[in-house]
């Protein structure tokens, strides 16, 4: 996985978790649209259209469409000023060309980065967070979010997850399909079909797991390179844990609908206390972060 030239400490670490994670996942991709065409062999032209179709639609228009979802709206230097300026010093350190830069309406204290490289990245900071951070704590999450465009991994989440969602999609569709047209009992074809949802379950399971692995590491990774970009953790730290508190006042409507973009985001949103969504999160958890950060403020000060 090429990574863009800057002055973020390059991780060896997070490079090898992408390539992993997107060899695995177009393997297991590969061997279910293989399923299907010998399953279906009479449809392949059709197989082949739509997921080559939607998989080109992904990776060329996903950045903006998550964008949209999120609400991002981008403005100018004169509309937004300090957030401008703070991208502005942020790419003076790094040596990096500036993204575009965008405000999303809502009180959800968060940030998230999209785009498939520096040319097309997007950093937006919602509302809530531009009202309640002090400027070097916004720093803090600006420069996490721009490590994100900068190694890249934005990109390789986005077509990870992509990849197990699109092939629960293509079973359904050829489950439905194929049982309108015939019999398990009367038709090879048939038992096959009858094995698709079990095998679009696994394809689903196993790359939600590894984009959950790759996600938390990738947090972790934006939070050490930012820390040693801008060499104040602490004020990172700050950010954090301020941000983490704030959620818990976030009317719970608020969260529903932020939680769906939350491998995205700086900090997950959660609605409820106790769910999945916290068992399988995208993100570290919040002492994790804090504790790595502890580790390189003490280095930092040797």
């Amino acid at each position: 996985m090429p990574r863009a030239r800057s002055r973020y400490a390059p991780d060896r670490g997070l490079t090898g978790r992408m390539v992993t994670t997107m060899f695995l996942i177009g393997l297991l991709y590969v061997v279910f649209v293989g399923v299907l065409l010998a399953a279906l062999r009479g449809s392949w032209p059709i197989i082949l259209i739509i997921t080559g179709g939607l998989f080109i639609a992904q990776f060329w228009f996903s950045d903006r469409i998550a964008a949209y979802g999120m609400g991002a709206r981008e403005v100018t230097p004169e509309q937004a000023p300090e957030l401008h300026g703070t991208i502005d010093r942020i790419c003076a350190l790094a040596d990096m060309p500036k993204p575009k830069v965008a405000i999303a309406e809502s009180d959800v204290p968060n940030a998230f980065a999209t785009g498939r490289g520096e040319k097309t990245a997007l950093v937006c900071a919602t509302t809530g967070l531009l009202r309640r951070l002090e400027p070097e704590e916004l720093e803090g999450v600006l420069a996490h979010e721009m490590s994100h465009v900068a190694h890249r991994d934005v990109a390789v989440m986005t077509i990870a997850s992509f990849l197990g969602v699109l092939a629960g999609v293509i079973a359904r569709i050829a489950l439905w399909g194929g049982f309108a047209r015939s019999r398990p009992g009367n038709d090879p074809a048939g038992i096959l079909l009858l094995l698709i949802p079990l095998i679009s379950a696994v394809v689903y399971a196993i790359s939600f797991l590894l984009t959950r692995l790759l996600s938390r590491y990738r947090e972790l990774s934006a939070d050490r390179a930012a820390a040693l970009l801008t060499g104040r953790p602490s004020a990172l730290a700050s950010a954090l844990t301020k941000v983490s508190g704030q959620m818990a006042r976030i009317p719970t409507e608020d969260l529903r609908k932020a939680e769906p973009y939350n491998a995205f985001y700086f900090m997950p949103a959660f609605s409820a206390k106790e769910s999945l969504g916290r068992l399988f999160s995208s993100h570290p958890t919040l002492e994790q972060r804090l504790d790595q950060l502890s580790r390189i403020s003490a280095d930092l000060s040797r």
